[in-house]
């Protein structure tokens, strides 16, 4: 299938390669692992970073294109074109996406953020806003649940360190995605594809991640295997994250999910102002 001949012309005409931002959690594995594989033949240079780090170099014009939190992309109003060629989602508990607390959430105090989220800190204020104190003390902290618990009344952790994760006697944990499909019955939208600035040749791209996301998606048991072996970890806990508990096509679920999600972050004042959404 590759290369795309019309594909490279519109991007190499503009520089090298057109430079794609995507994160390297297990989550995007899937996406990444073909992704690199193409990366030369379709014109890309693949560059990985936190999701929030990924949102500020789309932002100043770093990257062309990244996969970004989609709170991000809402925040923007619309100055961005989303690609609905590839997302992270779930529907219902995903296992990565964990707020959790010494003591019930009415008498939390402080809260220590994973600094790699967005997304999620947007998505525990539309949920827990009505059981937390309105001066509750916010922290970004590193992705350590045992410092977070040790500084802090509760923690909101996502990605790797979450999966799997045995939380201390006596410690309440709340699955965010599950919570959210128990309130809205909607898919949550936690990341989606999008372009900074006008990028020419759209077409070509998101067949290109068309293209990846397929692929990714045959190969899962043997990216989960891959990974499992690299963190040590078990198998069967990665194949059953990544095949049944995580989503990566933008389909009609997921259209409507990121429109709920959009109406409750303008309703929680979350994002400056309400624009329509065009996939």
């Amino acid at each position: 299938m590759f290369p795309h001949p019309f594909f490279i012309f519109h991007f190499r005409r503009r520089k090298d390669a057109v430079r794609f931002g995507i994160h390297d959690f297990l989550n995007a594995q899937p996406l990444l692992v073909p992704l690199k594989r193409r990366a030369a033949d379709a014109g890309l240079e693949i560059v990985t970073d936190v999701p929030s780090a990924l949102a500020d170099r789309l932002k100043s014009g770093e990257l062309d294109v990244a996969l970004i939190p989609s709170v991000e992309y809402l925040r923007a109003g619309g100055q961005y074109d989303l690609i609905p060629a590839m997302c992270i989602a779930s529907r219902g508990p995903v296992g990565t996406v964990l707020l959790f607390s010494r003591v019930p959430l009415e008498q939390v105090r402080s809260i220590a953020l994973d600094r790699r989220s967005r997304t999620s800190v947007a998505l525990m204020h539309l949920l827990f806003a009505g059981h937390l104190k309105p001066g509750v003390s916010l922290h970004t902290a590193s992705p350590d649940p045992q410092a977070m618990l040790r500084d802090h009344d509760a923690g909101l952790l996502i990605g790797d360190p979450a999966l799997g994760w045995s939380p201390p006697e006596g410690v309440r944990v709340h699955d965010l995605s599950e919570e959210w499909f128990r309130l809205t019955r909607c898919t949550f939208v936690h990341a989606v594809v999008c372009a900074g600035t006008k990028v020419p040749g759209d077409a070509p791209i998101r067949q290109v991640l068309d293209e990846a996301r397929e692929e990714g998606l045959k190969q899962i048991d043997g990216i989960a295997a891959d990974c499992a072996r690299r963190d040590g970890r078990e198998p069967g806990l990665y194949l059953d994250y990544l095949k049944h508990r995580i989503r990566y096509r933008f389909g009609a679920e997921e259209r409507e999910g990121l429109i709920r999600f959009r109406d409750l972050c303008l309703h929680h004042r979350l994002i400056p102002n309400a624009f329509d959404l065009e996939f």
